[in-house]
Parts: structure tokens; sequence; C-alpha cells
């Protein structure tokens, strides 16, 4: 068995679409192909986004598609304990403050400009808190094995938050928690995440944690030019088998993998099979986006 350990980690506001099926098939194929073990985390930790049963109902789509984890499934909802140790730490080290400004207040400028840096500016008023972007790792260097090195200033995008007014958790300390608590080696997902590395590798470094290794993929577009997402109501993945056979061909095709045509109605089994062993993330085209009908065909 490899070391390679990957995962997916879906929100479940809503169920999965073609987007969300390449990049889970990515991320799965490149596990498989090296014998690695591929896990599956369910990002729930925004309980108002999440409606009852979404998160079922992307478990079912996956095992449509053939797309079964390793081990348990990982929940965020119930991760706090972990999520707050780690702010501590950061807390600890001077890398975490708390901050009272709202959108509004600072709307005129580009980025948040760190007001709360050195102190409360409206103490009483709920707080956030963020992180400081200006210290640590500075800069940013890493290798994306689709698009090449990738060079970033943290402080040029911002104190990004980590725990909300609200006490809800956000994302970027979460899934770097995560990443390290389930040992994940290899982090495969959508190029609208690219820049959202920066904060994660100041944290992996404020957190002494290990980096993974990234690939980020061509975000799948529709028809209107915008991101197939929950949000733009993107078609849901069908559970039929008779829909599921050519829908996974079509993500092979958009991941640059070239199926022989005739596999389009072979059974899921059959397409991952080969699909496994032939894998190759160096044949995907390094282009921010591809649209949902150039890859079908």
């Amino acid at each position: 068995m490899s070391h390679y350990r990957g995962r997916f980690a879906p929100t479940p506001s809503g169920p999965l679409h073609f987007g969300s099926l390449v990049a889970a098939l990515a991320s799965f194929l490149d596990a498989r192909r090296v014998g690695g073990q591929w896990r599956l985390r369910i990002e729930d930790i925004d309980p108002p986004r999440c409606p009852p049963g979404a998160a079922e109902t992307i478990l079912r789509q996956l095992e449509a598609f053939g797309l079964e984890w390793d081990g348990p499934i990982h929940w965020q909802h119930e991760r706090g304990a972990a999520y707050q140790a780690a702010l501590d730490t950061l807390v600890d080290r001077g890398l975490a403050y708390p901050c009272s400004c709202s959108r509004k207040q600072w709307r005129d400028h580009p980025i948040y400009p760190g007001w709360c840096r050195e102190g409360l500016r409206e103490p009483g008023k709920p707080a956030a808190w963020r992180l400081r972007s200006d210290l640590g790792l500075r800069p940013v260097v890493w290798h994306d094995r689709l698009f090449g090195e990738q060079h970033f200033d943290p402080a040029t995008l911002g104190d990004v938050i980590l725990r909300r007014k609200d006490d809800l958790w956000a994302y970027q300390l979460a899934v770097v928690v995560d990443d390290a608590d389930q040992g994940i080696t290899d982090v495969v997902r959508g190029f609208d995440l690219l820049d959202n590395t920066p904060w994660q590798r100041q944290l992996q470094h404020g957190l002494d944690q290990p980096e993974p290794r990234y690939l980020h993929l061509p975000l799948i577009m529709g028809g209107d030019g915008q991101k197939l997402s929950k949000q733009n109501l993107a078609p849901p993945l069908p559970l039929d088998d008779d829909a599921v056979r050519p829908l996974l061909h079509r993500a092979l095709v958009a991941l640059d993998q070239r199926p022989p045509a005739e596999l389009a109605t072979a059974p899921v089994a059959e397409q991952l099979a080969r699909a496994i062993t032939t894998w190759d993330a160096g044949r995907i085209h390094p282009r921010p986006e591809r649209s949902a009908t150039a890859a079908s065909h």
C-alpha cells in the first residue's frame, strides 16, 4: 500500500453536480493509481447552508458512480475541539487575533486593513478571529502539479477569518486541521481554491503541520460562462445506472484521459478499472477553465 492518502471534501449545501464529479473522480483516480487511500470528509461546519438530507444524497451519488472511500467518514461538525486547540496555538504564537470590524466598515479597501491587529477597535462588540497574514511564512511558494510554481505574498490577500462572529468555524482553519489529522498527503481540487493555498500553507507552518502536495484542476464552466455550482443551480448528478455510465465517461473526457468512446455505455466498474490503470494527471491541460459542453466531446 502506497503512503499516498487523498480525500474528497464536499460541503453538503446541496447535491453533487458534474463539476463535483470531475473533482471527486480526479482525486479518486490519483489515489487508486498508486494504491493509495481515498478518504471522505463532509465539510458541514456551516449548518445554515446544509439542508437536512443533503449529506446522505452526496453519499448515494458517490456510491452510484463507484467512488468508494476508505475508512470512516470524517464529519466536520464533530471537530470543534480540534479547531479550538489549533486556534489557541495560533493565538499563543501571536498569529491570530480577535477582530470586531464589519465588512461594511472596510468596504472601501481591497482587503481587510488589519485595524484590530494591535487590539480590538470596538471592544464589547462581537468579534471574529483572523490570521495575521503579515507574520509567519512569507512569501509562500509551492509547486502545483498542474500549474507549476506558485508564488504568493499572503499579506496581499489579507487577514483571513478563522472563526466567525457567530462562533462558526471558517473553512481555512478547519481544512488545515482536518488534512493534518487525517494524514492527507495529496490534495486534488478545483482551480478556484488555488489562491486559498497561501493561507493554508501559512496555517500549516504556524501549527507545525506537514504540507501536502497540491493538484488544482481546471474548473468546469456552464453554458452561461459561470462555474458549475450549487449556487448557479447546476443539475444534480443522477443515481440511475443508465444516466451514470455516460456521465462518468464524460467526466473522464473532461480530465483529458481519452477513454475509448465505446466505454461510454460500459458498466461503472469497468470504466473505473480502466481509468485507474491509465490515469495520468500529466494529460490534463493546464487551463484554469473548461466548458461543460467541450467536455462532452
